[in-house]
């Protein structure tokens, strides 16, 4: 019995020996599981830890190099504004000193201290010294002041009006001359001046009104005739329309001029532009015109740049292409033909200043019409100086001499686009 017994505590005891060895190895088995499972999750987690770590370390770096190109750009503006300013600046330094040679400068020496004290004595009041006479403050005051301001303002409207045309046609070579604006001021002149018919309560501006009526309503009816021909109205049908219009009328000019030999020698001169008859009332009339022109042009200075880039472009962005021609070309008929009604026919200032303006201002209208509004002046200013001083004390029309100067340009400008 004592045998069994002990056979049997054995095999408890292996039985039980057995199963610790085969939960220890259970356990083992468990444990190299959970560890090989728990290497790969940490794997895992560091391998999603390090690429969202990279990834927030790209977003960082793209943030900072958006942030440097932002600077860069900012600095870029500054400067590129910074260097406009300063070109502005020169732009109205030489300007104020092309006004004063145009006042000083004479067939009657007057000195430039004296011009000074006359402006200054006029204006705020201040005594005039013992040595300047009656007749040189006369000079100063009512002649060639009043010259050099409207010089100026007409230069500075047809500047204007050589944009609008440029920007709206897409054509460096377009003008409001070449939509006839020119020509139907002068037939609308030239009618007043052998007929002799003056409009009630405003006998001197007869001239005026009528010139500026007949200039308009030539560019309404080119206007109309180019919707005639394409509803969309393009810039071709515009300019060739307006041109064939602007001979035609031309050719009625000239045949009113040949059978009106008493007043010959008037109209040809009118044709060519004069500022002798130059008056505050008259410079009233153009300054104001001025004012308004620069408001509404550089109310739509956006609709021009959008304009200039081409009719395609501009629909896509929504800008009403044919109410914002029609708008702009009227604003620049309404420029010239008041300019041209005033002092006469006077080509190539509203071709030349635009471009040289774009030369160094850029293509933006917001620069563009004030700066060409300002060159304009000074060309028509200093244009007005040589005419009166080459052959002093004899005259020349100012159209010779902007003639003289503006088609050598329109060559350059020509053969330099084939080139």
């Amino acid at each position: 019995m004592n045998i069994k017994t002990s056979n049997n505590k054995n095999i408890e005891k292996n039985i039980l020996n057995a199963k610790k060895e085969i939960n220890n190895e259970a356990n083992i088995n468990a444990k190299n599981e959970i560890n090989v499972v728990s290497k790969k999750e940490i794997n895992n987690i560091n391998d999603k830890v390090n690429i969202n770590a990279k990834n927030r370390i790209n977003v960082i770096r793209k943030k900072e190099m958006n942030v440097s190109k932002q600077k860069e750009t900012m600095i870029e503006k500054v400067n590129y504004l910074g260097r406009k300013k300063y070109k502005l600046m020169i732009c109205l330094v030489i300007s104020i000193f092309i006004l004063f040679a145009g006042v000083t400068v004479g067939s009657a020496g007057i000195s430039f201290s004296d011009v000074i004290n006359i402006l200054l004595n006029k204006t705020i009041g201040t005594s005039l010294e013992k040595n300047i006479t009656d007749v040189n403050v006369s000079i100063i005051w009512n002649i060639r002041f009043p010259r050099v301001i409207m010089a100026f303002a007409v230069g500075g409207a047809l500047g204007m009006s050589g944009v609008v045309m440029q920007s709206v046609l897409r054509n460096p070579l377009a003008s409001s001359y070449t939509l006839g604006v020119s020509s139907g001021a002068s037939l609308g002149a030239a009618i007043v001046i052998i007929s002799g018919i003056t409009i009630p309560f405003v006998n001197q501006l007869t001239l005026p009104i009528v010139g500026f009526i007949f200039g308009l309503a030539t560019v309404l009816f080119a206007m109309k005739l180019s919707l005639k021909f394409d509803r969309n109205m393009e810039n071709q049908t515009i300019i060739l329309v307006g041109m064939v219009l602007s001979l035609f009328v031309n050719s009625i000019l000239t045949l009113v001029t040949t059978l009106s030999q008493e007043h010959l020698e008037q109209l040809v001169f009118w044709q060519l532009g004069s500022f002798s008859g130059s008056n505050w009332e008259k410079i009233l009339i153009i300054v104001t015109v001025c004012i308004i022109g620069v408001v509404f042009l550089l109310k739509y200075s956006r609709e021009m740049d959008t304009v200039t880039l081409g009719e395609e472009e501009a629909l896509s962005i929504g800008v009403e292409v044919k109410k914002v021609k029609t708008t702009l070309i009227v604003i620049a008929a309404f420029l010239t033909g008041s300019a041209v009604s005033l002092v006469g026919t006077i080509g190539f200032v509203d071709l030349i200043a635009p471009h040289v303006v774009r030369k160094f201002f850029g293509s933006s209208h917001k620069w563009v019409v004030p700066m060409s509004f300002i060159l304009g002046g000074c060309l028509m200013v200093l244009a007005d100086l040589f005419s009166r001083t080459l052959l002093a004390p004899r005259g020349l029309p100012v159209g010779a001499i902007t003639s003289l100067i503006g088609a050598p340009f329109f060559a350059y400008i020509y053969f330099g686009r084939k080139k």
